[in-house]
Order: C-alpha cells, then sequence, then structure tokens
C-alpha cells in the first residue's frame, strides 16, 4: 500500500473510532443515569434498560460508521447507498426493540391485572410496529407513500371479500381482548359438555382446555355471539351445594350439627362466606333432604371438595346411626 493510500484510509479509520468511542462513552452516561433514576418497582423501565443495553451499542457503532463515511473522500454514489443502508439498519433494529420492549410491557400490564396475555395481544403490537416501521423505509428512500395507501386500500377491498370469515374472527378477537369478556385464564363454560380453562385468544380461534386434558377450539366469532358463563368474573371464588339424603325419621338438627361441623374442618371450604345448612326442599313423601352450601376458592375445587365432604358425611351418619332413606324397588 502506497503512502498516499495510506494516507486516505487513515482519516476515515481515526474518525470512526474517535466517533465510535464519543458514542460509546455518552451511551454508557446515559445508561448509568436512567438506572440510578428509575425506580427499583418500576418494571417496565427495567424492561426497557435491559433491552436496550445491547442494541444501543450497535447504534453507536454505526453513528461512527456514518460520520467516517461522510468525512471519506468516497464516491457520491457509494456515500448515498451506504449512508442509506446505515439509515434503514437503525430504524429496523429500534423498530425490533421497540416491539420487544412493548411486548414485554404489555406482559407486565397483564402481571400487575393478574392477567396471561394472548397471543393476539402481541401479534397486534407487533403489526402495528412494524406497519411504522416500513413506513419510514420507504420513506428514507424517498419513495411516495400516497400511492401505496391508495394501492393497497382497493386491494385491501378485495382481500376483505375473499376473507370475510377469517376477518370477522379477527375483529372478534380484537373485541374479545378490548372488551374481556373472558380472559386467558378463566375458567368458562359453553354448554353443558363444554367448559374448561382458556389457554389462548388467538388471531382466529380461542383454546379451552377442558379438565380431560383435551382443548377446546372455538372460532372467535362464534364466542362473541354466544352465552358464556365466565366463573372467574367477577372473582373467582364459587359456591357448591352437597344435597344431603336422610330418612323422615332422622333430626335435621342433629344432621345440620354435623354437616356444618365437617364443613368448617373439610380442606378447601373457604371460612367467608361461611357455610349454610338448608332444609330445601325438606320432608318429602320417600325421604327428608337437605342442602349444604360452601364457598370454595376456584371451580376447578368444587369436586374435591364435594367428594371429600359427602365421605365424611357418610362415615358420620353410620357412626351416629342417622337412619338412610329407603328407596323401594
Amino acid at each position: 500500500m502506497t503512502p498516499a493510500q495510506l494516507a486516505s484510509w487513515t482519516l476515515p479509520v481515526t474518525v470512526f473510532s474517535v466517533s465510535t468511542l464519543i458514542a460509546l462513552l455518552v451511551r454508557q452516561v446515559v445508561l448509568r443515569v436512567l438506572a440510578s433514576r428509575v425506580p427499583a418497582s418500576s418494571k417496565a423501565w427495567r424492561l426497557f434498560l435491559e433491552t436496550v443495553r445491547g442494541p444501543s451499542v450497535l447504534w453507536c457503532l454505526a453513528a461512527g460508521l456514518a460520520i467516517a463515511i461522510h468525512n471519506a473522500q468516497a464516491p457520491r454514489t457509494f456515500e448515498y447507498w451506504a449512508q442509506k443502508s446505515i439509515g434503514v439498519f437503525t430504524i429496523v433494529s429500534i423498530g425490533l426493540v421497540g416491539a420487544a420492549v412493548a411486548v414485554r410491557m404489555v406482559a407486565v400490564y397483564g402481571e400487575r391485572k393478574s392477567l396471561r396475555i394472548a397471543g393476539l395481544s402481541k401479534t397486534l403490537v407487533y403489526l402495528v410496529i412494524f406497519s411504522i416501521v416500513l413506513l419510514m423505509v420507504l420513506s428514507e428512500f424517498e419513495v411516495q407513500i400516497t400511492p401505496i395507501l391508495t394501492a393497497l386500500g382497493v386491494g385491501g377491498l378485495a382481500v376483505a371479500l375473499a376473507l370475510q370469515d377469517t376477518l370477522s374472527n379477527f375483529f372478534a378477537g380484537i373485541h374479545i381482548l378490548v372488551e374481556e369478556p373472558i380472559r386467558v385464564g378463566d375458567f368458562v363454560r359453553l354448554s353443558k359438555d363444554e367448559e374448561g380453562t382458556v389457554s389462548d385468544i388467538g388471531w382466529r380461534t380461542t383454546r379451552i382446555q377442558t379438565f380431560q386434558n383435551t382443548v377446546i377450539v372455538v372460532p372467535n366469532k362464534n364466542l362473541v355471539s354466544a352465552n358464556i358463563v365466565n366463573f372467574h368474573l367477577a372473582e373467582r371464588r364459587v359456591s357448591t351445594e352437597i344435597d344431603i339424603y336422610s330418612a323422615n325419621e332422622a333430626s335435621p338438627d342433629q344432621i345440620a350439627e354435623l354437616a356444618m361441623a365437617i364443613a368448617e374442618r373439610t380442606e378447601g371450604v373457604l371460612p367467608e362466606p361461611a357455610p349454610i345448612v338448608l332444609l330445601d326442599p325438606g320432608v318429602l313423601h320417600t325421604h327428608m333432604q337437605m342442602k349444604l352450601v360452601v364457598h370454595v376458592a376456584t371451580v376447578a375445587e368444587r369436586a374435591p371438595v364435594r367428594s371429600d365432604i359427602r365421605a365424611q358425611l357418610h362415615r358420620a351418619f353410620r357412626e351416629h346411626g342417622i337412619p338412610f332413606p329407603v328407596v323401594k324397588v
């Protein structure tokens, strides 16, 4: 390499090194100041700082490279495309970081509200941010956006007519996320034989996991128009009833006392609201029927609690000589 060629490379390399070093120092100072000012309880800002820490090094290198190319004696065409490429890289990388931060902040919001974030929420975040990134990239190359938006509008109309069913499910999913008749993690009942926990709300369907470890896949538009029983709205606590049968000769007071004692010591029964015994429907021609009402924390605990109480009642009836109803065949 001749001295002239070496001299032509010395200035750009020096400018790149100095400008990159300055950018890295500024980055370090800014991150330290932000970390010291952000309270420890602010999870959103902590996630933002963790997300930008790595990509910000690449932004510093891109800034140093842009300054070096601008000061180098490079062909005008090369300089133009190099600057544009650096600009596109910066826009796309910022978009990726913005999408990651937005999704993680949505997750933090869901955690504060005791919710699990559905896949459709994340898809919408990515869709909005990358649409903005695409428009910014087109603007970087001085592309007229208005004709593109017009063409997309005409083409979008044709696509909307062809994909009516898919789009109706998509907007029904957005409706579910905004109005929140059901949320991920809720226990719901669609019909007598269809109930379970909402595992995901997607862009087209919602998945409900049943107690049998199977998954019910329901189109979103069907959920919007259907009558749904949500056991977690407005709270997860539910009541459950245990029917108590005995012969008419039995003492209702004795049965009520035994039932209350069993309910109070059964694991899973909530002390508030307190258990209650009702003589309902009462004395019938063939037997006497009473009802024990207890409350449990979630709908999933109803069956185990009912089974435990029934077993204890059966043993208590035998121990205290309480007559069972006689069924004539």
